[in-house]
C-alpha cells in the first residue's frame, strides 16, 4: 500500500508519461488519413482509365469488321498484279546507280502493341542484311518514320502522314503511288513492307515487290499478255497503286486488331490493380480505425486509474 504522500506523485508520473504518447497521436493519424486519400485518389484514377480503355476496346471492335472485309477487298487488287508478275516470271534488273526504293507502310496512331515497332524492326534487320546503301525509304505513317529516322535519317527520302484515320481507299493509294513516281532517281525494284493479317490474335511483316517499265518487258514470259504499248506505259503506276491499297488496307486491319487486343489486356490490367488497391484501401482503413479504438480504450483507461 502506497501511502497518501506517494499517490499525488504518482498520479503526477502518470500524467506526465501518458502526454507524450497523446502528442503524437494526431500525427499518426494525418498520416494514415493522407495515405487513405492518396489510395483512394489512385483507385478513381484507375477506375477512369478502365472506362477509356474499356471504351476504345469496343470502338475497335466496331471497327474490325469494317476493316477486314476492306482488307479483303483489297487482296482482289494486289494478287491480280503479284499473279501477272508471277505468271511472266519478272524480276529485277541489275543495273548501275539504281538503287531499291523500300515503301514501309505504317500509320500516325499508336495505342496498338508493338504493330509499328516491329514494322520498323523488320525494316532495319533487312536494309543491315542487304545493306543500307542500296536502299532509299518512303515512309507512311508517323509511327514509323519517328523509328527510321534515328536509325536511317539520311535514307528517308519521302514520307505521308494522315493516312489510316479510316479505312484506306484506292485513291489513297493512288496518290501515293503518283508522288512516288514523280521522285527524280530510277529503281531497278520497288520492295512494300507491311503487317500480314494472319487471324485476330497475330500478324507478321512481309514485303511484295513492283517493278519498273523496263523489267515488266524484258519478262521471259512476258509475250503471253497482250498489252499495248499505251496500256504498258501505266501499267507501273497501275501495278504499284494495287499493291499499296493492299498493304494499307491489311495493315490497317492488323493496327484495328492489335489495338482492340492492347485495350482487352489494358482493361484487364486495371482491373486486377483495381482489385488490389480496394484490398490495400480496406486493409489501411481498418488499420486506422483500430488504432482509434485503442486509443479510446487507452484514454479511457487511464481516466480510471486516475
Amino acid at each position: 500500500m502506497l501511502s497518501r504522500a506517494a499517490r499525488p506523485a504518482l498520479r503526477a508520473g502518470s500524467a506526465a508519461t501518458i502526454r507524450p504518447a497523446t502528442a503524437t497521436i494526431p500525427t499518426l493519424q494525418s498520416a494514415n488519413y493522407a495515405t487513405l486519400r492518396e489510395i483512394e485518389g489512385r483507385l478513381k484514377s484507375i477506375k477512369n482509365i478502365q472506362k477509356i480503355t474499356k471504351t476504345m476496346k469496343i470502338v475497335a471492335s466496331t471497327k474490325l469488321t469494317k476493316a477486314q472485309r476492306a482488307m479483303t477487298e483489297s487482296r482482289s487488287y494486289g494478287q491480280t498484279s503479284q499473279t501477272v508478275f508471277n505468271e511472266a516470271e519478272t524480276k529485277a534488273l541489275e543495273g548501275e546507280n539504281k538503287k531499291i526504293l523500300l515503301v514501309i507502310c505504317s500509320s500516325d496512331k499508336g495505342l496498338c502493341g508493338g504493330v509499328h515497332s516491329g514494322l520498323s524492326r523488320a525494316a532495319r534487320r533487312m536494309l543491315n542484311e542487304e545493306g543500307a546503301g542500296n536502299y532509299e525509304i518512303v515512309v507512311i505513317g508517323d509511327k514509323s518514320k519517328a523509328q527510321m529516322s534515328r536509325s536511317n535519317p539520311k535514307d528517308v527520302v519521302l514520307s505521308f502522314n494522315a493516312i489510316g484515320k479510316d479505312v484506306p481507299s484506292f485513291s489513297d493509294a493512288q496518290a501515293i503511288a503518283d508522288q512516288i513516281c514523280l521522285l527524280p532517281n530510277e529503281y531497278s525494284q520497288v520492295k512494300i513492307m507491311y503487317n500480314q493479317f494472319d487471324n485476330a490474335q497475330s500478324y507478321h511483316p512481309v514485303v511484295i515487290e513492283a517493278y519498273d517499265e523496263e523489267a515488266i518487258t524484258q519478262s521471259p514470259n512476258f509475250t503471253a499478255f497482250e498489252i499495248d504499248d499505251e496500256v504498258l506505259a501505266n501499267m507501273r503506276e497501275y501495278s504499284l497503286a494495287n499493291s499499296l491499297y493492299w498493304a494499307l488496307a491489311e495493315g490497317h486491319a492488323v493496327e484495328i486488331s492489335a489495338r482492340r487486343n492492347a485495350m482487352d489486356n489494358a482493361t484487364k490490367n486495371a482491373g486486377d490493380m483495381i482489385d488490389k488497391f480496394t484490398i490495400l484501401y480496406n486493409r489501411t482503413r481498418q488499420a486506422v480505425i483500430t488504432g482509434e479504438l485503442v486509443e479510446i480504450i487507452t484514454g479511457a483507461t487511464a481516466s480510471e486509474d486516475m
